[in-house]
């Protein structure tokens, strides 16, 4: 009885082996060798925010305001990240936010986008949705992206919470983000 079910045992492990195999040699055929697979990262790519390429290097840029200036623009990969194929190329494409914050008491907020291009990424120009907003998040449907969050009520100090619910809609038009209709 111990026999059968060692042998049993083993048959299952041979089984499972080469099926494992399978998948691995169908895996390897159907990349053609030496392709290399891309991964978009938003975090490393050329973005143009009033009218500057600010460069993100690791989520991460910072600039003098002045040339020698100790004043800095730092410009922050936020998150809210969402991907789907914005300008219909058949290339995965991510949408996201940027944090902007020139030394003074406010941290503005952008809706941007890394477009995957054969390869390497492209970065779109970002869109102002506020100062010390509240993020909440970011979606893709019906070829628009989504980008919720609060904001306070007209004439509110800007020491107020933000409690006002806004739904920001965006879409690709050739490479550059634009504003769209819900």
């Amino acid at each position: 009885m111990s026999k059968k079910i060692i042998l049993v045992i083993v048959l299952i492990v041979v089984i499972a082996g080469a099926g494992y195999g399978i998948f691995r040699l169908q895996e390897r055929t159907e990349q053609p060798q030496g392709a290399q697979t891309f991964t978009l990262d938003p975090k490393n790519c050329t973005y143009t925010i009033d009218g500057k390429n600010i460069t993100l290097v690791n989520g991460y840029s910072e600039q003098e305001i002045v040339p020698g200036s100790a004043s800095k623009i730092i410009t922050q990969y936020f998150g809210n990240e969402v991907t789907g194929d914005f300008n219909d190329d058949g290339i995965s494409d991510k949408a996201f936010l940027i944090t902007q914050d020139a030394g003074g008491s406010g941290t503005f907020y952008y809706v941007a986008v890394a477009l995957g291009d054969e390869g390497k990424c492209a970065g779109t120009n970002a869109i102002l949705l506020g100062d010390r907003i509240a993020p909440q998040t970011t979606e893709y449907r019906d070829g628009k992206i989504i980008v919720n969050y609060a904001e306070r009520k007209p004439n509110e100090p800007m020491t107020a919470r933000p409690s006002v619910g806004v739904s920001k809609y965006l879409e690709i038009s050739g490479d550059q983000l634009v504003e769209a209709q819900k």
